[in-house]
């Protein structure tokens, strides 16, 4: 049996915690950020977890991660 491949685009954008859920980074951080509240771009700064909906999914793009 062939190993399975690893997403490589979501091998960049996740990774997992010890526990084995995977952590994402918010999205909106990049440009147009002069109308973005301080406030709010300090909270998008923090990473957070991945849906439960989605883990299984996301879990099967990077299975060696």
């Amino acid at each position: 049996m062939p190993k399975i491949k690893t997403n490589r685009g979501a091998a960049k954008r996740f990774r997992k915690t010890g526990s084995g859920r995977i952590r994402r980074s918010k999205a909106f951080t990049s440009h147009i950020l002069t109308k973005k509240s301080t406030k709010r771009k300090r909270d998008l700064r923090q990473g957070t977890l991945v849906a439960k909906a989605d883990e299984k999914n996301i879990s099967r793009l990077i299975p060696y991660l």
